[in-house]
């Protein structure tokens, strides 16, 4: 192995939903390493907004509005990123949403929204990309999971629901896909450090910690949130040629949470 195949220079990516957040950290880090960025998000404005931000890190992203759980949509936005750019090499199903609702005042239809957006569009964009990648005769996909593909919590029970089927998905993308030298990878995030999670890790009045603060910290081993630029070194590992004998794996970037029982109280 060489360190040159840590390198994405040539490679088309696409990540979904990356006008922002952990997608747009994981395609900035991305293109350091060479590759070419497509995205997409659900609005024109939120598209402009994500190009503005790229283009204030120096990179030229295409930003393209198509709804990923819509399959007609997919397919001419994936046949249009072929035209106009090339196929796609690197394709990350970052796109989601969640809904904190105690499953009991859940309705079903909010229940099929996250799953939809979750689970069903991972499907539909990795179905519209991998014949180009079979024919190519290399590619790389990668979910973004969850710790709750292994954990359950109050108030999530689709979003759960969903990742856990997402990483099962993940599991099936390499059987079916594996001998076309296809490696589908998943990558389960901890708590990120963003500008939604801010108010919870505001200092209180009385300069105590906010309680999800406090409780997230007290199960991390590193004893901190997570930034999201943390993300973008494993997501280019598992995009690149270095990774090409690992698939169907789930890479838990954590701090380790998954491998911790938690603090004894004091």
């Amino acid at each position: 192995m060489k360190m040159q195949d840590f390198r994405l220079d040539g490679k088309v990516a696409l990540v979904t939903g990356a006008s922002y957040g952990i997608g747009f950290a994981i395609a900035s880090g991305m293109a350091e390493a060479g590759a070419t960025i497509v995205f997409n998000d659900i609005k024109q404005e939120l598209v402009d907004k994500g190009i503005a931000a790229y283009q204030e890190k120096g990179i030229k992203a295409h930003g393209y509005v198509c709804d990923v759980t819509n399959e007609e949509a997919v397919n001419a936005m994936v046949a249009k990123i072929e035209k106009e750019i090339g196929v796609i090499d690197i394709l990350v199903n970052n796109a989601g949403i969640i809904k904190r609702i105690p499953m009991c005042d859940m309705t079903a239809e909010q229940f099929r929204q996250v799953i939809d957006v979750d689970l069903n569009a991972p499907f539909i964009v990795s179905k519209a990309v991998i014949p180009a990648m079979i024919k190519k005769g290399h590619g790389k996909i990668i979910n973004i999971c969850s710790m709750m593909s292994e954990l359950g919590r109050e108030t999530v029970s689709a979003y759960a629901a969903a990742k856990g089927g997402l990483k099962m998905l993940t599991r099936n993308i390499c059987s079916e896909y594996g001998e076309f030298n296809i490696q589908c990878n998943g990558i389960g995030p901890g708590y990120i450090a963003t500008p939604q999670t801010a108010p919870l890790r505001e200092r209180q009045p009385d300069g105590s910690r906010h309680p999800f603060d406090s409780f997230i910290v007290a199960k991390t081993p590193a004893g901190r949130w997570l930034e999201a630029d943390e993300l973008a070194g494993p997501a280019v590992f598992l995009a690149s040629d270095a990774s090409n004998a690992v698939n169907g794996h789930i890479l838990y970037v954590d701090g380790g949470i998954l491998a911790y029982i938690g603090k004894q109280p004091k």
